[in-house]
Parts: C-alpha cells; sequence; structure tokens
C-alpha cells in the first residue's frame, strides 16, 4: 500500500520488522524516527532499542513493540528436554515423520547450526563463499528431507499439527507456540545450543505521513504505559520489548514468553545489510529442496 501510495501515504503508522527496514528505505516509504518526540522511549527495553539492527544509515526507524524468535518447538509427552538442547534432534531417525519447518526460514538457522552466518553480512566481499554456504544448507536439508513430515507456510499450521499430534518436533516462530503453551497444550519451546535468530515488529511513521504529529502523540502514548506490551503479548504470544510488561502477565503467560539467560546467549537478531544477496542465493535453493 506504501508504495502505491508514494509519495503521498493515506497511512501516517505502519508495522516493519526490523530486519526489513532497509527495503522500505530504500523506497524512500518510512520517515526516520525522531525519538527526542518520545517522551516514553525510555520505556522500551535498550536490548530492543539500541541494538545495531535498529540503527540504519544513523537513524532509528522504528518503535520495537515485540519480539521473535525461530525456536524448536517440541512435545513433552513424547520429547524430552534434554533431547532439544541441539537442532540435531529435529533431523534424528528417531523422530522421522513427526517433524515440520518453514524451508525458508529454516535454511538461516542451518547455516548458523553448521557454523556459519546466517545473515550473510560476513560474506558480502565473498560472494563465491556465500554461494559455497547457502549450497551446504541446501544440501543438508535435500539429505535430510525424506525425514520431515511437512513443509508449512503459516503459524496456525504448525499449531494444528501439534494439536492433532501430527508432529512432536518442530521449527516455528515462538509467538504461535506460546498460544499452545497458554492454552495448556503439552508443548515447549527451546533455542538450542546452536543459536538461532530473532527479529522486532516495530511501529513506523510513514514518509510524508499526513498527520505526523498525531502519528507521535499515539506512538508516545503506547509506550507510556507496560500493562500495554502486556496486552500484545497476549494477543499474539510474542515477546514485549517494554520494561515491566511481565508485571501483567500471568504465570503460565511468562512460561510462554521468555527464555532462560543460557537459551538467550544463543539469540541474534536478524539484520538486512545483506539480503540482497543472500535472497537471490536462498530463493532458489528452497525450490530446488522442494523439488528434490
Amino acid at each position: 500500500m506504501l508504495a502505491a501510495e508514494a509519495p503521498n501515504p493515506t497511512a501516517d503508522i505502519v508495522t516493519v520488522a526490523g530486519h526489513r527496514f532497509l527495503q522500505f528505505i530504500s523506497s524512500d516509504l518510512l520517515a526516520p524516527l525522531d525519538t527526542d518526540r518520545l517522551k516514553n522511549w525510555g520505556n522500551i527495553n535498550p536490548i530492543y532499542s539500541e541494538s545495531d539492527w535498529a540503527t540504519i544509515n544513523g537513524n532509528k526507524w522504528g518503535a520495537p513493540i515485540l519480539s521473535g524468535a525461530e525456536i524448536l518447538a517440541y512435545n513433552t509427552e513424547v520429547v524430552s528436554e534434554d533431547e532439544v538442547k541441539s537442532w540435531d534432534v529435529l533431523f534424528s531417525d528417531k523422530y522421522s515423520g513427526q517433524t515440520a519447518y518453514t524451508i525458508q526460514d529454516m535454511m538461516s538457522v542451518v547455516m548458523l547450526y553448521k557454523g556459519y552466518d546466517g545473515n550473510m553480512v560476513a560474506y558480502m566481499d565473498d560472494p563465491e563463499k556465500a554461494a559455497a554456504v547457502v549450497a551446504e544448507a541446501r544440501d543438508f536439508l535435500i539429505e535430510k528431507k525424506p525425514l520431515v513430515r511437512k513443509y508449512y507456510d503459516a503459524g496456525a499450521e504448525v499449531q494444528q499439527m501439534f494439536i492433532n499430534q501430527d508432529i512432536v518436533l518442530a521449527h516455528a516462530w515462538n509467538g504461535p507456540i506460546a498460544k499452545l503453551i497458554t492454552d495448556g497444550f503439552p508443548v515447549d519451546m527451546t533455542i538450542p545450543k546452536e543459536g538461532t535468530y530473532g527479529f522486532v515488529y516495530t511501529l513506523n511513521v510513514a514518509n510524508n505521513a499526513p498527520n505526523s504529529d498525531n502519528a507521535y502523540a499515539l506512538l508516545d502514548a503506547l509506550l507510556a504505559n507496560p500493562e500495554v506490551g502486556a496486552k500484545m503479548t497476549q494477543s499474539s504470544g510474542f515477546i514485549s520489548t517494554y520494561k515491566g510488561a511481565d508485571q501483567y502477565l500471568s504465570d503460565i503467560e511468562k512460561k510462554a514468553s521468555s527464555f532462560t539467560e543460557e537459551e538467550l546467549a544463543g539469540l541474534q537478531f536478524f539484520r538486512a545489510e545483506a539480503n540482497d544477496m543472500k535472497y537471490k542465493l536462498v530463493d532458489p535453493a528452497v525450490e530446488q529442496i522442494k523439488a528434490a
């Protein structure tokens, strides 16, 4: 919609995931965020507001509201906590035909699992290395293809597979799995020792927003109260970026929207600098995996 309406959008505020900033910025669809106009900016946990992904070309571009991560989800009645310490279990013969993941998202995780930079920022000046890393991840997933029950596309789909007991393990976003946990299903999630990638949803002011003063007033109001952050967590399953939001969550909601320090040590945020190169390599690789 922003691209279609540019340079005079009808929207004042939009929602963009942080690792997608560059494509909006390069198209002049977002305005730099003036944090001086947000007296409640300090209510955001600095791990999100001051992280390296949050500043591009010397500017902030959005107010972080929710955080997500690619996690390993498992049925606690079938899979033990010790088994999910590594991504190895997702590719084990023991659970053949009982696993699921989205291929494109899994590509980044497999690169990290194998000791490479899944963001591919490290290979921006070495396209041959980048191609070799993607090819290795592709070939690995082709080799393991007989073990996976299904490549899925949407959060609701992986939820239903767990509910139906079609699967006992999955690579997934934490939000859909958190909803299963709070609904009482025997499912839990973890960040394995090899690590994973996370992202942050942000609220952004459109470039040439028709009511930018009102947009900043609304953003500041949304950031004023940590209870607002808790409500976002309750409705989405994703983790609030607000300081103190957890005090408004029940014990089961806290369990479903938090990780241990050990798990968080392996969490990296998606970065956008190499996206153009990365997806020119990853997108064809995904199609090759599907066709294999």
